[in-house]
């Protein structure tokens, strides 16, 4: 019976995964026919290095006959093949076994490259998978005054739908009766609700809070804002970049230089000088087999892997050796407010009591009514008045007739004495005198983005309490960091007000504001910037960054705090939640890039060496293939050197 169960998971695995495990297969296939041709196994040894050749080359083999075939083009998978079956052939022909092993290194190199561009391209399903999951299913619909259970897609304009406390909003409706407030963090990313009343538009994927809505469909739901997110993932992570498409090009042409090279080369020279025919076709394979891009291969992946393990170490997660080079060549950085610079949890900041009032007895009116609600708010005001340094002794309480007041605040009796809660309008309301106590710390404190909560006790007034969503401790010093690196901008993306996102900018050193986003909007500026810088980073945490984090050159993603849409479409993970390692990545970054341009000048200069010498006459082709494995080796070795902090 288990032997029955672990059939179906290999089954997936090989469906999942089919290079990674070719890449593996090869490599084992390859181990041990070395070790049966060192032992004298000649008969086996052979045999499992073409299991290796067909294994490790089915795949490059076959895009690269594709490429000639249907685009009339050689690509370097077809002049690697062309190269192992070169040296594989010289092999037998002169039975020198080892180079048949140099060819299934070869193919074993590109085998691995194959492996990490396939894991690579998987990343997409999941993202949509990921988004999908934030719509609901199905819809309460009211025909003739009853309720009924639809799919969201077979939702029509006009429809008339019911959403009761709690639910997610089915698809983009306008509300038509009743008041609540919508947790809206899946759309804006914002941390404090958002109070929604009769004609206001309300958006798939966000949550209804408190009230029941009666909604009327006023679009199509594949049309709603989070299918238009959906769409935006798609599109950005489809669209190839520039530099990729520069690669490919860069690839097919040398592929095709070299194997018209290595023809003239085995012809030309018999037919015009009347050259040995034997010796001519030799030098030209020897040319194939030098000229093979391995080590410009070399040059570049075990860089990307070491500067990605040294990551991992640090709790910096990069997706793709892509993305820790394109790291290295950032001059934009777009930040996401609520969660990437900010903690994302209101917080209780400034406590300003009338005279005679102390702040610990503001609180505890405050937080004693409020424990009452489920406000963000309140439970800001509760937690900071239940904190050790300002608990005050008192006695029991009498606390009754509590009433909620929507989009206003809170009221109540504490031992027999009204106290109110809440907006300044709602708490002076009877009050005529009540703002000219603290009307001017109120507006200052509300011109610098926070909010302001009024707490009076019968006639008087007793302070006012403000609650704002907390910078982090190292914003100020990372900006200042990353513009010591040289970042020629920095700017933040947010969904919140113009008012509070200017002021936190002013506080830690935003060079541009862009606020009162939606998910596009952000899309449609890092676009913008990337017209003006060519390379933007995006940071950020929640489902509704995930779009510009797609967009953008290198998405990088809050891990602690990060929404699992945004940590599944980034390229970067900053797993600690900590800012100071995004300055660590672009330092690994531009190591990275640096290593690799080393190790491309060592690699050609290289090769070109080894081409004269093959021209001239002076190498042999066991001196040939020392001299290309040698090369691999050294710049293998240089790039090891990125596993160093």
């Amino acid at each position: 019976m288990a032997h029955s169960l672990a059939i179906p998971r290999w089954t997936q695995v090989v469906k999942e995964h089919p290079d990674a495990l070719a890449a593996i297969a090869c490599g084992i296939l390859l181990f041990c026919g070395w070790l049966s041709l060192y032992w004298g196994w000649l008969g086996l040894g052979l045999l499992l290095l073409f299991a290796a050749y067909v294994i490790g080359g089915y795949e490059s083999a076959r895009e690269g006959l594709t490429t000639l075939w249907k685009e009339r083009e050689l690509d370097v998978d077809l002049l690697m093949i062309v190269a192992a079956l070169g040296a594989a052939g010289l092999g037998l022909w002169r039975r020198e076994y080892y180079l048949i092993v140099d060819g299934a290194v070869l193919i074993l190199i590109f085998a691995i490259s194959g492996a990490l561009e396939g894991y690579a391209m998987q990343r997409t399903e999941r993202d949509i998978r990921s988004l999908m999951s934030l719509s609901a299913d199905t819809a309460r619909v009211l025909l003739h005054g009853q309720e009924q259970m639809i799919p969201v897609a077979k939702l029509q304009v006009g429809d008339r739908i019911l959403v009761k406390p709690g639910e997610l909003i089915p698809t983009d409706s306008i509300i038509v009766e009743g008041y609540t407030t919508l947790n809206e963090a899946a759309i804006t990313g914002e941390s404090l609700p958002v109070e929604k009343t009769i004609g206001d538009e309300v958006f798939a994927g966000t949550l209804n809070g408190y009230g029941a809505l009666q909604l009327r469909v006023h679009q199509p739901p594949e049309s709603s804002l989070i299918q238009r997110v959906i769409q935006l993932v798609k599109q950005a992570q489809t669209e190839a970049p520039p530099s990729q498409l520069f690669i490919e090009r860069f690839e097919r042409g040398y592929a095709r230089v070299i194997v018209v090279c290595g023809i003239l080369l085995a012809i030309l020279p018999p037919l015009i000088w009347g050259w040995n025919w034997e010796i001519t076709i030799y030098r030209a394979l020897i040319f194939l087999v030098v000229a093979s891009p391995c080590a410009l291969m070399a040059a570049i992946m075990p860089t990307l892997l070491s500067g990605i393990a040294n990551g991992a170490r640090q709790g910096i997660l990069f997706k793709s050796g892509a993305q820790l080079e394109m790291m290295g060549k950032v001059r934009a950085i777009a930040f996401d407010k609520t969660g990437t610079l900010t903690t994302g949890k209101l917080q209780v900041v400034a406590v300003i009591p009338a005279d005679g009032v102390t702040q610990e007895e503001v609180l505890q009116v405050a937080a004693a009514l409020e424990a009452y609600s489920e406000h963000p708010i309140g439970e800001a005001i509760v937690q900071a008045g239940n904190e050790p340094h300002r608990r005050r002794e008192r006695r029991e309480e009498k606390i009754e007739n509590v009433l909620s007041h929507p989009g206003l605040g809170i009221s109540g009796e504490i031992d027999n004495q009204e106290v109110r809660v809440g907006k300044a309008t709602f708490v002076c309301e009877e009050r005529p005198l009540c703002q000219r106590v603290l009307g001017k710390s109120s507006q200052r404190l509300e011109a610098e983005g926070k909010t302001v909560v009024w707490v009076a006790r019968e006639n008087q007034v007793l302070g006012i309490v403000a609650v704002a969503d907390t910078v982090r401790s190292q914003a100020f010093q990372i900006v200042s960091y990353l513009k010591h690196l040289g970042v020629e901008q920095i700017v933040m993306l947010t969904g919140d007000n113009e008012r509070t996102a200017r002021h936190i900018a002013q506080d830690i050193g935003i060079d541009r504001v862009y606020a009162g986003l939606l998910p596009e909007d952000k899309v449609n500026v890092i676009r913008d910037l990337q017209k003006q810088y060519q390379t933007v980073a995006m940071v950020g945490d929640g489902i509704n960054d995930a779009p510009a984090l797609a967009q953008a050159s290198v998405g990088i993603a809050m891990g602690a705090a990060g929404s699992d849409v945004a940590l599944e479409t980034a390229d970067i993970v900053l797993m600690a939640d900590r800012l100071d390692k995004l300055v660590a990545a672009i330092r690994l970054g531009r190591r990275s890039q640096s290593i690799i341009k080393q190790n491309i000048v060592f690699a050609l200069g290289f090769i070109v060496l080894l081409l004269i010498a093959n021209f001239v006459g002076n190498i042999t082709l066991p001196l040939g293939v020392i001299g290309h494995e040698g090369s691999t080796v050294i710049v293998t070795l240089s790039g090891l050197r990125l596993l160093r902090n």
